[in-house]
């Protein structure tokens, strides 16, 4: 049942923060100042003595963010608009700076005042309320969702609420607040979380089981081994993609298709981001800490010749993904050369893990078939700014008069690849692995026509930007896979 109709001669106030944008607009400035003047956050330790409100003015006169961009209450926004259409008087009230709340209110264009912290006075609670009473002493109607706002809730005539916290919800429900409205618009939780941390992405880490797979030494140790260490590199690997997603949080905004990533979009707070993060990083270390000692749980365990070395490997991960992520992606072919690096890591792993050496043979195809898909993905996003009309990729160091020579770069790696893989199948190291060799010598056309294809779908623009993504979901792709799987099984048991 609709929500009946309120009055017109009542002024309608609305939060921002979680409320209005689903954000919090004050968490989202200090991910954009910490990618963009990073100095600035040791800086930020000395104002927060200052007071909130003067904290507040500080961040904003480092960073303004894009009003335009913001993750807004749509369902909110909508009952705004019909509002101001009936002749509401509406109002922005918010404990954010007035500098930000201004620009949002200029770009929305529905508000007749604004209502905001000013550098002394931090406009929440008490605050707030003491504003409303000054300034409406007839009455006035109230929107929030956190749990300062429940005070203010309580004196309104008609509370409404937006996305409201659990918090908000038990001190309404003990105060008998009733609301006459409630405005969701967030993803479940749970889906949100799942999307967030990306788990499709860890099929990149199966790579870890290459060395052994490549080597003809599934024993149970080394499969105890590799399953370890690609637990702990999945959950590492999360993490760090929610640092990136953290870091990104606004050029994201901006973007056609990431806009509905759950950190840009606001279904996933900051302060829940860095949970997942702490949480994720914890218990990655704990079980490359655990892997040796699992290993050597294992009947007829072959001990691994440096039983820790896993843990520096995953540190040195970390440490290229988060360059990547603060500074690395913005560097023009330094990015997709540290991209083809982070997967080649994986191999390195895997040998590590298991004990395994990994053949130089394998580690040069690595090298030329991962720089082809990180070029690839770089391009793909880069015939998406062309198609959108833009020049300059936001945050990267690309042009679009730059496709020609990415396709040049990225055809001529994957080529390459496939000669390594021509040279190796040459070689006594190919010959004393594989009964039936020359069997193998069908995966070159195979390759071949994956990468060739991969190359014409990015050049048609059908290219999903991450290649691994399109792998996953291509149908041809798959079977082109399970043809290589039919052909290097053929080349070891005898038909």
């Amino acid at each position: 049942m609709d929500a009946p109709a309120q009055r017109v001669d009542v002024p309608l106030c609305v939060d921002l923060d979680g409320t209005l944008v689903k954000s919090d607009t004050l968490h989202d400035a200090l991910m954009v100042m910490l990618r963009h003047s990073p100095g600035s956050i040791l800086k930020a330790f000395g104002w927060l003595r200052q007071g909130k409100a003067a904290f507040k003015r500080n961040v904003t006169s480092v960073v303004m963010l894009d009003a335009a961009h913001l993750p807004y209450n749509h369902a909110l926004l909508q009952y705004l608009r019909e509002e101001k259409a009936r002749g509401r008087q509406i109002y922005l009230a918010t404990a954010a700076e007035k500098a930000l709340a201004d620009r949002v209110a200029a770009h929305l264009g529905i508000f007749d005042g604004v209502l905001a912290s000013d550098g002394k006075v931090n406009l929440a609670g008490k605050n707030k309320l003491a504003a409303f009473q000054q300034m409406f002493p007839d009455g006035f109607c109230y929107i929030g969702n956190a749990l300062p706002d429940a005070k203010l809730l309580a004196a309104c005539e008609t509370p409404m609420v937006a996305n409201p916290h659990g918090r908000l919800k038990v001190a309404m429900k003990r105060s008998g607040t009733v609301p006459v409205r409630v405005f969701e618009d967030k993803k479940p939780a749970l889906k949100a979380f799942l999307k967030a941390i990306r788990i499709h992405q860890w099929a990149k880490n199966v790579l870890i089981f290459l060395p052994l797979l490549l080597a003809h030494q599934i024993r149970w140790n080394t499969v105890v081994g590799a399953t370890v260490a690609f637990l702990s590199f999945s959950f590492c690997a999360s993490a760090t993609y929610i640092i990136n997603d953290l870091l990104d949080l606004e050029v994201d905004r901006r973007h056609p298709r990431k806009r509905l990533r759950p950190f840009a979009a606001a279904d996933l707070s900051v302060g829940a981001g860095f949970a997942i993060i702490a949480s994720f990083l914890a218990i990655s270390v704990l079980f490359a800490i655990a892997l040796p000692y699992l290993c050597h749980a294992v009947p007829n365990f072959t001990s691994l010749p440096q039983p820790h070395k896993f843990l520096l490997w995953l540190a040195i991960y970390a440490a290229m993904t988060l360059s990547y992520s603060f500074r690395l992606k913005r560097m023009m072919l330094v990015d997709v050369i540290v991209l083809s690096m982070l997967y080649t890591v994986r191999i390195v792993v895997g040998s590590v893990s298991t004990g395994i050496t990994v053949t130089t043979w394998l580690g040069a195809f690595s090298i030329f078939f991962f720089l082809s898909l990180a070029f690839a993905k770089r391009f793909a996003e880069l015939e998406n700014l062309r198609a959108r009309e833009k020049d300059n990729a936001a945050g990267r160091g690309y042009r679009v008069s730059d496709l020609e020579q990415l396709r040049t770069f990225g055809a001529a790696s994957g080529y390459a690849a496939v000669v390594v893989l021509a040279l190796y199948l040459n070689s006594l190291t190919a010959q004393n692995l594989y009964p039936h060799i020359t069997r193998l010598w069908l995966l070159i056309p195979i390759i071949i026509l994956w990468v060739s294809r991969l190359w014409m779908v990015a050049s048609r623009g059908d290219l999903d930007e991450d290649p691994v993504v399109y792998a996953l979901e291509d149908r041809r792709s798959l079977i082109l896979g399970g043809m290589m799987l039919i052909v290097i099984l053929s080349a070891i048991i005898p038909l």
